[in-house]
């Protein structure tokens, strides 16, 4: 009887009904820093794409199992209107919202056969990880195709099924996101001269030119905040002016919380770089062959391809 017991509660645990098959991610997978990497560009988009609700987003485990997310999601991104309740507190509310969530997702994604999902309520309400990020890298290539994710990632799983003999387990790696393109399609795409390579390539005084534009459109957008840039190269390399920019011409604000203010090491430069790459990747400003750390090392090049790139986008504006 002791036995058992001890078998239910392990399969309660472990969120698997006997006869059914689960899979997980490894806890050695959520080491890995391009799934840290999806993960941080998955709640940015969340975040910006929620922005007028005032819904912030922290934890993809935590954040989007009772459907709230999700709902006001799928209503931003598409024409769909739901009728549920707005939060859903118990339970079996939550299970109930998500069911009428996930059928509308799953209708918008053309999805026929819900059972070759990679992702269900029970999954979902269950905080898994890797049905969440399955769920919305699919939402991610049907709604905003354009931005950038972590190409070709492959993780670590285990598949967990209870049997009447015991649990049984089996490792195994599944792809979150699609290769990367073609080798092919990345000569190609090598062979398109980026306009700040070609522009470097100018006499010096059509360089400059374009510098002091960036420079004028940069500095009007930082007035307000009382601030001025004299040195393109130096003043971006911790990334603080970068992200306060981007805040300032795509409208909205970045929390203080989320970067260093006053960073005083090289880690918390590039984290700030990287971020502000993550956000611009978030609006579909796309910044070709540029690395955080090109920035933090004063990179000219890479810096002005930044700068024009937001230029580019807002100098309407």
């Amino acid at each position: 009887m002791e036995e058992l017991r001890k078998k239910q509660l392990e399969e309660e645990d472990l969120g698997v009904a006997p006869g059914e098959k689960i899979i997980k991610l490894q806890p050695s997978s959520l080491q890995n820093p391009e799934l840290q990497r999806l993960k941080q560009v998955l709640v940015i988009w969340i975040n910006t794409t929620l922005k007028r609700e005032h819904i912030i987003v922290q934890s993809l485990e935590e954040d989007l199992f009772d459907g709230l997310v999700l709902h006001h999601l799928l209503e931003r991104l598409s024409d769909a209107k739901l009728t549920v309740e707005e939060i859903a507190v118990t339970r079996t509310a939550q299970i109930l919202k998500l069911t009428v969530v996930l059928e509308a997702v799953n209708q918008k994604l053309g999805i026929q056969d819900e059972a070759s999902c990679k992702w269900s309520v029970k999954l979902i309400q269950a905080k898994n990880l890797l049905a969440t990020l399955h769920l919305l890298v699919a939402m991610v290539k049907r709604f905003q195709p354009e931005l950038e994710l972590p190409s070709d990632l492959a993780v670590e799983v285990v598949t967990l099924e209870v049997t009447k003999t015991g649990i049984i387990t089996e490792k195994g790696v599944e792809y979150i996101t699609e290769p990367s393109a073609s080798e092919a399609d990345t000569e190609n795409n090598l062979k398109e001269e980026d306009p700040i390579d070609e522009l470097l390539k100018m006499e010096p005084q059509k360089v400059e030119t374009v510098k002091k534009a960036i420079l004028h459109f940069v500095n009007k957008n930082m007035e307000p905040l009382g601030l001025q840039v004299t040195e393109i190269d130096q003043q971006f390399a911790d990334g603080v002016i970068l992200l306060l920019l981007i805040g300032q011409v795509e409208g909205y604000f970045i929390p203080l919380y989320s970067f260093s203010l006053s960073p005083t090491s090289s880690s918390e430069m590039l984290q700030n770089v990287t971020l502000a790459l993550d956000l611009l990747n978030s609006q579909g400003v796309q910044v070709r062959n540029v690395d955080p750390r090109d920035i933090t090392s004063q990179d000219v090049a890479a810096t002005l391809k930044i700068l024009y790139a937001l230029f580019k986008k807002h100098k309407r504006k």
